[in-house]
C-alpha cells in the first residue's frame, strides 16, 4: 500500500469504490474482498477507496481497525488504499486514534451529520489531523456543504488534500458553487465524485483532474481508458467506452446505487460479495435477472476490451 500521496496521485488513476465483501455471517471475506482488489488492480486500477459503496459510515467501529488491516494485507504494495473516516465527530475521535497507528496518507471524509457549526467542523478536522497525520479529502453531495473559502483555509494548512465533488446538476446547467471550489484549490485539487457519466463534463469543462466510480469494479481496463480519453480531451472516445456501461448505471439509478453494485459484482461471478451492511438491504428479488444481464454484459465487454489491447 502507498504511504505518501501528493494532488497528482488524484489524477493518476480512477478511485475505485468498491463495495465490501462479507460472508453469510456478516464476516471479513478475505478471499472475496481479496478477488475484486485483484480485478482492479490487473485492469490498471491502483488507487481504491472504502466509501459509500461500502456503506463505511455504518461499518462497526468495533471491526474497523480490523477490516482496514485485512484490505492492507491484500492490496499491492503501489496501491494507493483510502479508508473513510466520519460521518460524525465522535467517530473522527475515535478513528483518528485508530489511524495513528497506521500508515493511511490520506481519507475520505464522509457528509458530516447535524447539527454541525462552522466553527466546529472546522476545529474537528484540524484536530482529526493533528492526531492522526491522516490528509482528508471532502465529500461534497450538498449545494454550499462547506464554504469555499473554509476548504481553501484547510487546503493551505495541509489538513485537506482535495475534494470529491458529487452535487447533482442538470445536463448544461451551471455550477457556481463547484466554480468557487476551483478558485479556492484549483481543479487538479478535485475529482469528479459519482461515476463515469459526469466525470465526462466535469473533466472536460471543469477541468477536474479525475473521478471515482463504482463499474469500475467490474470494468477496469475500460473505466481506465475513460480516464485516459478525458485526460487528453477525447469526449467521443470516452462516450464510446461508457456505452456498455450505461446499462448498469440505469439501474443503479433507478433502484439504488449501492445495493445494485453490491448485487452485480455478485451476479458477474467476480465475487461473492455477500449480505450488505444494515442498515440497507438487498434488492428486490425480481431485479436480479436484469443486473445479472446488465452485470455480465459489462463484464464481457471489460474482457473482450483488455484481448484487443493485448493483440
Amino acid at each position: 500500500m502507498l504511504t505518501s500521496v501528493t494532488t497528482d496521485h488524484l489524477s493518476s488513476a480512477v478511485m475505485a469504490v468498491p463495495p465490501l465483501a462479507r460472508d453469510a455471517e456478516g464476516n471479513f471475506s478475505d478471499a472475496d474482498n481479496a478477488a475484486v482488489i485483484r480485478h482492479l488492480e490487473q485492469g490498471g486500477v491502483s488507487t481504491i477507496l472504502y466509501g459509500g459503496n461500502a456503506l463505511a459510515h455504518h461499518w462497526p467501529m468495533s471491526r474497523y481497525a480490523d477490516w482496514l488491516d485485512r484490505l492492507v494485507a491484500i492490496a499491492a504494495m503501489d496501491t494507493w488504499l483510502l479508508p473513510s473516516v466520519g460521518s460524525d465527530g465522535g467517530k473522527l475521535i475515535d478513528q483518528a486514534e485508530i489511524l495513528k497507528e497506521r500508515e493511511f496518507p490520506a481519507a475520505l471524509l464522509l457528509p458530516l451529520i447535524a447539527p454541525r457549526t462552522r466553527e466546529g467542523t472546522l476545529t474537528a478536522l484540524r484536530r482529526f489531523h493533528a492526531t492522526c497525520g491522516v490528509k482528508l479529502i471532502i465529500y461534497i453531495k450538498t449545494d454550499g456543504y462547506m464554504p469555499a473559502e473554509d476548504i481553501a483555509l484547510l487546503h493551505r494548512e495541509g489538513v485537506v488534500l482535495g475534494v470529491k465533488y458529487a452535487v447533482p446538476r442538470e445536463v448544461g446547467e451551471n455550477d457556481p458553487y463547484l466554480q468557487a471550489i476551483i478558485e479556492a484549490i484549483g481543479a487538479k485539487a478535485i475529482i469528479s465524485g459519482f461515476g463515469e457519466p459526469p466525470a465526462i463534463p466535469h473533466m472536460l469543462e471543469y477541468g477536474l483532474a479525475g473521478f471515482t466510480a463504482g463499474c469500475v469494479c467490474i470494468a477496469p481496463a475500460m473505466s481506465t481508458a475513460i480516464l485516459e480519453a478525458l485526460k487528453s480531451g477525447q469526449r467521443a472516445r470516452a462516450e464510446e467506452l461508457l456505452e456498455p456501461m450505461l446499462p448498469l448505471e440505469k439501474l443503479r439509478g433507478e433502484i439504488n446505487e449501492i445495493r445494485v453494485l453490491h448485487e452485480a459484482i455478485t451476479l458477474s461471478g467476480l465475487a461473492n460479495c455477500g449480505p450488505v451492511l444494515p442498515t440497507s438491504s438487498s434488492v428486490p428479488d425480481e431485479a436480479r435477472a436484469a443486473i445479472r444481464a446488465a452485470a455480465l454484459q459489462l463484464l464481457k465487454a471489460e474482457e473482450a476490451f483488455r484481448l484487443s489491447r493485448a493483440a
